[in-house]
């Protein structure tokens, strides 16, 4: 797990090297082992790395093969790299190192754009033809690893997070019309390739791109998920047989292939659980697991303790239990913005960012439950959704989702900003690809390809990586994400959501943590916003940087600001906080207006 960066010009010069050295100081906590760079003519390659697989030197990026004539930058994991190296040997191919980055080199060189099918795993990364002068860039298929970039007539810059590009001075910052309606309406989703900012774009998932020298550019998308019922009919537990196979063996392998020890976060939900739980399937033994509770709120509690604790002693975990007050939180909040590649509304961005400061100190890797609740279908909107018959696709979704509808948006942002309902436009073309045969196969497979990427999953990898720790979510293995998007969606939703992994669970894990009341990781005082918490937020919203930026209409404001607990979205996120998080967001890293 790396963070990458670099340059490619168009316009005949050389790349600046200092400017390549300030990415890399906006990405040395993502890689805290080794940082390295590479130029050649119009390109300039920047990687910091965390050692993960083949700690030698003979695995350090920029990695370079001379006889090949391509140099790659790669942050992420392949998981099946020991196959396809046997299998490139077996077609005349030499290694020089262990890991999976230089499968990655022969597979481009045997392959072409077609190596990014062949590898299963979790990556995002930038290969150099020296012979033939192009650049290659690749995000894998659930868009686990981020990459950003920023393109004109005279360059192309891409990094692994927006901070890296903003430090190059060259990006244009004016504030998108179509990232800030989705930012305020999707819960801080833009999907790709938009961001906030108009500077900036980001890889779409299960894409590649080539560039050239003279700044044409070809993209394609190389996978999409077919969520159609298979044309062989399965029983129900031939279902749940395949699912517990599947994900036993995605488990297997995401804890396997390292050269590191490998623990997990342990929410104390299903999920999380489950994990633990197959890992002892399979034999799995010491196992290191984290737990991260918070103070409560009169409305919610803040730690899961009493569900994460009999998982401890059913397995013999070597287990740590991190409890952390409320004044703790908020003095973590400017330094978790600043680790968020994009603004994140979720609450449990702080909650991961202090968590995995706390593992770090004791392990390189962890597996994270993310993806569970999208793939199989575990959130209380999902039935609603599919029980809603007689609305529109859209409106169907709209209606329990949407922070914001498109009038209540219009009154939030200054009138600058106002224009077309680009959210509704985006979720009506995902709901209506082809190959899916219910409403909420479509639903599903919209989340889990596109909102999922920026939300949890970003979240996660942003919050990790912020202190040189790997997270690996094996819910979201495509093989085990193609196998489920194919299940009948009863076998998801029925017994309130996630049925075929409570009935794997039962018997593994204690019921007690299977029949338990959905959780969300919470940070209350992120939702039930008083005291302290709302004095911050006032001053954020409050300060002359945000009324020179004049981001918002002031009326909205001192509404949300006079009542926060009155005004919350159907998500059960607090709106002021929504405002607050991406002003302060935009203080941090773009400035002043």
């Amino acid at each position: 797990m790396c963070g990458i960066c670099g340059e490619l010009r168009f316009d005949g010069l050389v790349p600046d090297l200092a400017r390549a050295q300030r990415m890399m100081t906006k990405l040395e906590r993502r890689g805290p082992d080794h940082g390295g760079s590479f130029s050649d003519g119009p390109v300039a390659l920047g990687h910091r790395r965390l050692s993960i697989i083949d700690l030698s030197a003979h695995a350090h990026q920029p990695m370079l093969d001379q006889q090949l004539q391509l140099a790659l930058v790669f942050n992420g994991t392949i998981y099946n790299y020991p196959a396809l190296r046997a299998q490139l040997q077996s077609k005349g191919y030499h290694f020089f190192s262990t890991g999976d980055t230089e499968v990655i080199i022969k597979a481009y060189a045997e392959w072409g754009e077609a190596c990014v099918e062949k590898l299963h795993g979790m990556f995002a990364f930038v290969i150099w033809d020296m012979r033939k002068q192009q650049l290659f860039m690749a995000r894998d298929r659930m868009g686990i690893k981020p990459l950003y970039y920023s393109l004109n007539e005279k360059r192309l810059l891409f990094a692994s997070n927006v901070q890296a590009l903003l430090a190059t001075g060259d990006i244009d910052t004016s504030i998108s019309s179509i990232g800030l309606h989705h930012q305020l309406t999707l819960h801080a989703v833009i999907p790709a390739p938009h961001t906030i900012l108009n500077g900036v774009k980001k890889m779409r998932p299960a894409h590649w791109l080539h560039f050239k020298t003279d700044g044409s550019y070809h993209e394609q998308r190389y996978w999409r998920l077919n969520a159609t019922r298979p044309k062989e009919k399965r029983s129900e537990q031939e279902w749940i047989d395949a699912i517990h196979q599947s994900l036993k063996a995605a488990v297997e392998t995401h804890k396997t292939v390292a050269d590191v020890p490998v623990g997990v976060l342990l929410s104390g939900g299903l999920d999380s659980s489950l994990l633990v739980g197959l890992l002892h399937e399979a034999g799995v033994g010491n196992l290191q697991t984290f737990t991260v509770g918070f103070e409560d709120q009169p409305e919610e509690k803040g730690s899961e303790f009493e569900y994460s604790d009999p998982v401890v002693e059913r397995f013999g975990t070597q287990h740590h239990k991190f409890f952390i007050r409320n004044d703790k939180v908020i003095s973590y909040l400017p330094d978790a913005i600043d680790a968020m590649a994009e603004p994140m509304v979720g609450q449990d961005a702080v909650a991961f960012y202090m968590l995995a400061e706390q593992v770090s100190k004791h392990i390189k890797v962890v597996q994270s439950g993310q993806g569970a609740d999208e793939v199989f279908a575990g959130y209380f909107w999902f039935p609603q959704m599919h029980n809603a018959i007689n609305e529109s696709d859209l409106m169907r979704f709209a209606s329990r989702y949407f922070d914001r509808d498109h009038d209540e948006y219009l009154q939030t942002v200054a009138d600058r900003f106002h224009g077309d309902d680009y959210t509704s436009q985006t979720v009506s073309g995902l709901l209506n690809e082809a190959d899916a045969d219910e409403y909420i196969d479509k639903v599903l497979r919209m989340d889990v390809t596109t909102l999922i990427v920026d939300d949890p999953v970003k979240r996660v990898d942003n919050m990790t990586m912020a202190w040189g720790l790997e997270a690996r979510v094996p819910f979201l293995d495509h093989q085990l994400v193609e196998l489920a998007a194919s299940m009948p969606p009863e076998m998801k939703l029925r017994d309130g959501g996630k049925y075929v992994l409570k009935k794997i669970a039962r018997g593994l894990i204690p019921d007690a943590v299977i029949d338990r009341p959905k959780g969300y990781f919470p940070v209350p005082a992120l939702k039930y916003v008083r005291g302290e918490f709302l004095q911050f937020m006032r001053d954020v919203l409050l300060n002359d940087t945000a009324r020179q930026r004049g981001l918002f209409q002031s009326a909205y404001v001192e509404k949300l600001l006079a009542q926060p607990e009155k005004f919350h979205t159907r998500l059960q996120g607090s709106k002021l906080w929504h405002l607050a998080l991406l002003e302060l967001w935009l203080q941090r890293n773009v400035g002043n207006a």
